[in-house]
């Protein structure tokens, strides 16, 4: 019997990831020949029409459903369409991080700036978290020009080719990356030791993460967040994103959060996540269709 796995991974490794790399070029390049805008738009469009074809719709539906008791099916399908836009144009804005971050002004609406100043001036290790609201990339963008260094955690692509590209389109925002898994958790401990500053996306589901409500239902919930803060001390500010038009953004940049501190720490970080939670819940019912709801977030 043919070992089908070795041999899919061999395709990739001979052709398949020079195809994929070769659609992302080809996507990056047409993306590139518009303005910021026109490409959000076009983004957009095309996967909003894409998206309610595809099966993982289908389970978008549940989840607003359960999350939104009482809402009409009408507003349900209006949330799928449009996270589904929000998707498509955070995409195609990638590749214009570098003509956003230049034309700064034109393109965000920043309100809450010296919390980030506080927070890189205060001689203390940090911390800025947010979901994935609107296009979440904005954060790092706001910190960079704030003076803030972050390391943050990403999810390397498989395809090296790809890998490249996305590395240079996220040049812009500055930082340092480290790969999703065990290099993760000790490059934002050695940033925090060192006094340091970390960014982190803290709304997707952690398989072997504790259950914390979100949304009024049991979600495994990564803690790294809340042990990072109890430990080391270490502020914790919330930074939201709100898409306002096509490449447009309001970035509000709030307080750090206070963390309550009994002594029992397994306790004080479950609490400290339930808190964050709630937070990020309240931003999803003020604007769902901007929350990215195509993760896989609860168990079930």
């Amino acid at each position: 019997m043919a070992d089908h796995g070795r041999l899919r991974r061999r395709f990739d490794r001979l052709l398949g990831y020079r195809l994929q790399a070769a659609f992302v070029w080809l996507f990056i390049r047409a993306m590139r020949l518009m303005s910021p805008e026109r490409a959000s738009d076009l983004g957009g469009g095309l996967l909003r029409r894409l998206g309610r074809h595809l099966s993982r719709s289908r389970r978008m539906r549940r989840d607003i459903e359960r999350a939104m008791p009482g809402v009409e099916p009408a507003r349900v399908d209006a949330i799928v369409a449009q996270a589904w836009d929000n998707l498509g144009r955070t995409f195609a804005e990638y590749v214009h991080l570098d003509r956003m971050a230049a034309d700064f002004d034109r393109h965000v609406e920043l309100s809450g700036a010296e919390h980030l100043r506080a927070l890189a001036t205060d001689g203390r290790p940090g911390i800025v978290f947010t979901g994935h609201f609107a296009n979440w990339e904005l954060c790092a963008m706001v910190s960079a020009r704030m003076g803030l260094d972050l390391t943050y955690v990403f999810r390397k692509p498989n395809n090296p080719h790809v890998a490249r590209m996305l590395a240079v389109a996220r040049a812009p925002l500055g930082g340092t990356m480290v790969p999703k898994g065990r290099e993760a958790a000790r490059g934002l401990m050695a940033a925090i030791r060192a006094g340091g500053h970390v960014g982190l996306l803290v709304d997707q589901k952690l398989n072997e993460g504790p259950l914390v409500p979100f949304l009024g239902r049991e979600a495994r919930t990564g803690t790294v967040l809340a042990d990072l803060a109890l430990r080391y001390d270490a502020p914790a500010v919330p930074i939201r994103v709100v898409r306002t038009g096509a490449a447009r953004f309001r970035v509000m940049v709030l307080s750090p959060l206070e963390f309550v501190r009994t002594g029992d720490m397994k306790a004080d970080t479950l609490a400290a996540m339930a808190q964050v939670n709630a937070l990020l819940g309240d931003w999803v019912n003020e604007v769902p269709g901007q929350w990215m709801w195509q993760h896989r977030r609860w168990p079930d």
